[in-house]
């Protein structure tokens, strides 16, 4: 059975079949359960061009992915994100339309999504401080989600982030507790905000302590592997080595203890090391004892939330923006411990 027929056994509009199926406030409750009554009695599934000649929609939602010349967003931990966003699309049948462009492009890649109708509305990734997609979109009229936050004006837009401030505080702090001195932050690149606000966190922490950030135990870059093997090893051969690291993804972390490895150094007793985000699907820390000891903060499910408080937008223009702080949680593993030789 199709849209019309269902509309025709129901002697309704195909707009208001439509509606009531994706839960429009503007259609009455007894309507709303009618329809979807008997849509599962005629096994009637939505066709998403059907649903959007219905609609005036395209039930799709879209994510531009800019190749920067200098780094790239395209990850393992992206590919979690939009693993998570995809579960949702699909329950409320929507599609997802990735778009790969050259960071020069990005802006142009906007504009012909908005002039096409080819979405409904947009999923931000990767803020900067006053980041200008923020203000295209509203200029373009599209509803749009940004995942993280773009400085401090955060009031004036939907976003969903995690607490990073006070994630590299308390993990910052942990290692305090244990004596550590010399940490060393192996950040992100710190032009995005995430990665700032994860160094204020880390310098907070040592100056509730009166101790100075010191230059050379602070890296920022991409996150990768390779980077993390590079300054680790660097750091550890300075003449004051760093007795403790505070590393921001798991994919740097495992760079990190080969070159603790390499310094014939163990893990956990000679060195200390705290990551962030370690619930990865295809990277685990461990199994009942992580590896690492975490600030763990699932990006799978920061997917699924920007995802449904976007299409709640798209559903229910005119509100005010939304916004969703998520906490992490610091899980203790076998990669941390007290400082060698004690306090």
């Amino acid at each position: 059975m199709n849209l019309k027929e269902l509309s025709a056994l129901l002697g309704l509009s195909q707009t208001t079949v439509s509606r009531a199926l994706n839960d429009y406030p503007e259609v009455s409750e007894a309507t709303r359960q009618r329809v979807k009554a008997a849509a599962a009695a005629n096994n009637y599934s939505p066709n998403t061009r059907a649903k959007g000649l219905a609609t005036g929609r395209s039930m799709a939602i879209g994510h531009v992915i800019p190749i920067s010349t200098q780094h790239e967003i395209v990850n393992p931990i992206f590919a979690d994100f939009i693993a998570g966003a995809g579960e949702v699309y699909s329950r409320n049948n929507h599609d997802m339309l990735l778009s790969v462009v050259p960071d020069v492009d990005e802006e142009r890649a906007y504009r012909e999504l908005a002039a096409r109708g080819s979405v409904d509305g947009i999923i931000v990734h990767g803020p900067r401080a006053d980041d200008p997609r923020i203000a295209l979109l509203r200029d373009l009229g599209l509803p749009f989600v940004v995942h993280g936050r773009a400085g401090e004006q955060e009031d004036s837009y939907s976003w969903v982030d995690v607490n990073n401030r006070r994630s590299f505080l308390r993990a910052t702090e942990f290692l305090l507790d244990l004596g550590h001195r010399r940490i060393a932050l192996i950040n992100g690149l710190e032009d995005m905000d995430f990665a700032h606000r994860r160094r204020q966190g880390y310098e907070a922490a040592l100056a509730a302590r009166d101790l100075r950030p010191d230059p050379a135990m602070m890296r920022s870059d991409e996150m990768t592997e390779d980077y993390g093997y590079r300054a680790a090893r660097d750091m550890l051969g300075a003449p004051a080595p760093p007795t403790a690291f505070l590393v921001s993804s798991m994919l740097t972390a495992i760079g990190v203890r080969r070159a603790i490895g390499d310094a014939g150094l163990r893990i956990g007793r000679d060195v200390s090391v705290v990551i962030h985000d370690d619930v990865l699907s295809y990277l685990r820390n461990g199994g009942d004892i992580p590896i690492f000891t975490a600030a763990r903060s699932s990006v799978h499910l920061a997917g699924q939330i920007c995802a449904e408080m976007l299409l709640d937008i798209i559903r229910n223009p005119g509100q005010a923006p939304r916004h969703r702080l998520l906490e992490s949680e610091l899980v203790i593993g076998q990669s941390s411990g007290p400082v060698a030789g004690g306090a």
